[in-house]
């Protein structure tokens, strides 16, 4: 198999490509076994999403890391990268996977102070994560400048590498140690929004793994993540003393020239891994290992005293694996990570904290033989399963009940597994949803008393012109109950508290479509009833609520036959939920072709009311608009009526509108 290493610098290594030729054939066997089980891994998270089992995606994700190779092959091309290529990264492709894994010999920008400050993608990034950008009124995604910074000095070349890779490959792990593992981050997070404007088949897996990093984001940066389900991409190991993935949680503003003479102290033994690690924490000034060790777990202790763990500048996401001797436990809970980050920093002493970043590849290593091996129950057989997973847990983390925190590390363990349910919330919500029934069912029937009534106006106009009155009061009630529910729903979705396939399941993405059809035909009418076009413009650019353009994104993604289409009588409900706001708009166009007396513009105006004129007609021809729309006093015949009629004006009075022939714009 051909060996490829393509670092930013440092081209060819012949030892490192010794090493690689010495341990192909186990890599290669290691490899196969990652793909097979991670067919598994899917099985599983795809049952866990339909509630089939109890799994949630940190156990799932827990127990596919402990069973393969796959933590063991990230670190060992983690580890070349730390030896050969200081400040750069290597490119490693073994069968159907490849590793990118970046140094952890690296600093951020130094003297720089605003280097040290958070700062808006938006402002930074050129674009390249935009899909991380905030959809709503909420604080912007920020990252920390200097990683950012550091993250763009090595983005053009790992454009190429990537762009090389894609194809090529089924999946990419990409991963880093210390600051390597935010440019990991970084990188993992570029990777999947491009993914998002690639047709790329079949779909690439990426895979972050980080060791020992420090945090990169705000909370906001977290939202954004979990809006797009991409927490189960990012798994951060952590050791139990490490100082280093905590420093960011405490305030460090005065500690800045401790923390880079500790980087630099890593950084020499991260060159020389074949030293042994025990007493190397002695080479650190006492002070500097004291002041900084007590810093952190002060602050660490006060933001975990906090109800809000927002009060932290920067959040954690993705899931957490927590390494010790004894073995490991994966966390996904923010606030079951910061606490689980004190409790067990708090087990420490000052040279632990410092010695413990440079044991990874240790830890790593018995995670696997721990995997295999039996448990036993010091304090006789627990009551239920849940009971004796809190208690494995509380073992692999080595919190025995002879710790002093023991009680919280537990009481935090439950809250983990307590939290965040998402299978629970999705059947919980479907409870909800049948008690919203009668609210739709009220208005199904208004709609249609609005279609056999004698104005035959129809259902759109009926509420959009008869006011106040008891009826439409109450329809109105339930339009907003209505709305109010399924905001909750797109909420709760990107919060990561429904299941990560929740928005392509028949049910959901059927009855917000359902919804949205019924629904918000009564929003137009209202925002044009109450003149809002009048203040703020027409409502499908400026009126729109955001959850109807959650609500096509869904319905666009579900695959649906063609023949399925096709229809022998008219829709019961309009097929475009917007036809009304473009009625609107049309009506518009022509009240202002009347008074246009700018040759280019009125072209331009009439223009767009052929084109509409002919998008309805299509409708029509499809069968695709309810019966309400041909109704004969509705917005839409009246229109018609209007546009007809000039176009025969028109065509009787062509010296009143110079450039029109037979209704139709001559150039």
């Amino acid at each position: 198999m051909k060996f490829e290493i393509r670092p930013c610098s440092f081209l060819t290594n012949k030892g490192v490509r010794h090493q690689h030729r010495a341990t192909t054939k186990q890599q290669e066997k290691n490899q196969k076994e990652i793909e097979e089980r991670a067919t598994t891994f899917h099985n599983m998270e795809t049952e866990a999403s339909w509630g089939q089992n109890n799994f949630e995606m940190s156990e799932t994700l827990a127990t596919f890391l402990a069973s393969t190779p796959l933590l063991e092959e990230a670190w060992r091309v983690c580890n070349i990268a730390n030896i050969t290529f200081p400040g750069a990264y290597l490119v490693e492709k073994i069968g159907s996977v490849a590793y990118i894994a970046f140094s952890g010999r690296q600093m951020t920008s130094g003297s720089d102070e605003k280097c040290r400050n958070l700062v808006a993608l938006s402002k930074e990034d050129g674009g390249v994560f935009a899909p991380l950008y905030r959809h709503s009124e909420a604080e912007e995604p920020m990252v920390h400048h200097g990683m950012l910074k550091l993250f763009f000095s090595m983005f053009p070349s790992l454009q190429i590498q990537i762009a090389d890779l894609i194809g090529k490959v089924k999946s990419i792990v990409i991963t880093g140690q210390c600051i390597g593992g935010t440019t990991a981050s970084l990188s993992a997070l570029f990777l999947l929004c491009h993914l998002l404007s690639l047709s790329v088949y079949p779909p690439m897996s990426v895979l972050c793994i980080t060791f020992g990093s420090p945090l990169v984001g705000n909370e906001a940066l977290h939202r954004s993540i979990r809006r797009q389900r991409w927490g189960e991409n990012f798994c951060h190991v952590v050791s139990k003393h490490d100082i280093m993935p905590r420093l960011l949680l405490a305030e460090i503003v005065n500690h800045i020239p401790h923390i880079q003479a500790l980087l630099q102290f890593w950084h020499c033994c991260m060159a020389s891994p074949h030293l042994p690690v025990a007493g190397l924490s002695s080479q650190v000034s006492n002070d500097l290992k004291h002041i900084l060790f007590h810093s952190v777990l002060k602050d660490l202790e006060l933001l975990t005293q906090v109800d809000d763990p927002s009060e932290s500048l920067f959040w954690p996401f993705g899931s957490y694996v927590f390494c010790c001797q004894e073995g490991a436990i994966c966390v996904e809970n923010v606030a079951s990570i910061m606490k689980m980050m004190h409790l067990m920093m708090a087990t420490g002493s000052p040279n632990q904290s410092i010695e413990d970043h440079l044991k990874y590849g240790d830890y790593v290593a018995k995670v696997s033989r721990q995997f295999l091996q039996a448990r036993n129950f010091e304090e006789g057989i627990p009551d239920s399963s849940y009971e004796a997973g809190v208690a494995l847990a509380l073992q692999s983390s080595d919190l025995t009940d002879k710790e002093p925190v023991a009680v919280m590390a537990k009481e935090c363990l439950q809250m983990a597994q307590h939290s965040d349910k998402p299978n629970l919330n999705a059947a919980n919500l479907a409870i909800k949803l049948s008690k919203i029934v009668p609210y739709r069912a009220e208005i199904e029937w208004y709609k249609a008393c609005c279609d056999e009534a004698d104005d035959q106006m129809g259902y759109y106009d009926s509420f959009k012109l008869t006011g106040a009155s008891r009826r439409e009061g109450r329809v109105n009630i339930n339009r907003h109950r209505l709305a109010q529910f399924w905001n909750s729903v797109i909420h709760m979705l990107e919060s990561n508290k429904l299941p990560h396939d929740f928005d392509r399941r028949g049910k959901w993405v059927n009855a917000s479509h359902f919804y949205k059809l019924l629904v918000e035909p009564l929003d137009i009418a209202d925002y044009y009833r109450t003149g809002m076009h009048r203040e703020r413009g027409h409502y499908i650019e400026h009126g729109r609520e955001r959850r109807y353009e959650v609500f096509d994104k869904w319905w666009r993604e579900k695959s649906v036959p063609e023949e399925e289409n096709k229809r022998s009588k008219f829709a019961s409900l309009t097929q475009d939920s917007c036809f009304w706001a473009k009625v609107e708009e049309a009506k518009e166009w022509l009240d202002n072709v009347r008074s246009e007396r700018d040759a280019m513009k009125r072209q331009q105006l009439w223009h767009k009311i052929d084109n509409f004129e002919a998008y309805a007609r299509q409708l029509i021809y499809n069968k695709e608009v309810s019966k309400d729309v041909l109704a004969k006093n509705s917005s839409f015949s009246r229109w018609m009526e209007e546009w007809k009629e000039m176009k025969s004006q028109v065509q009787q009075i062509t010296p009143l509108f110079p450039g029109f022939v037979d209704g139709k714009v001559v150039p």
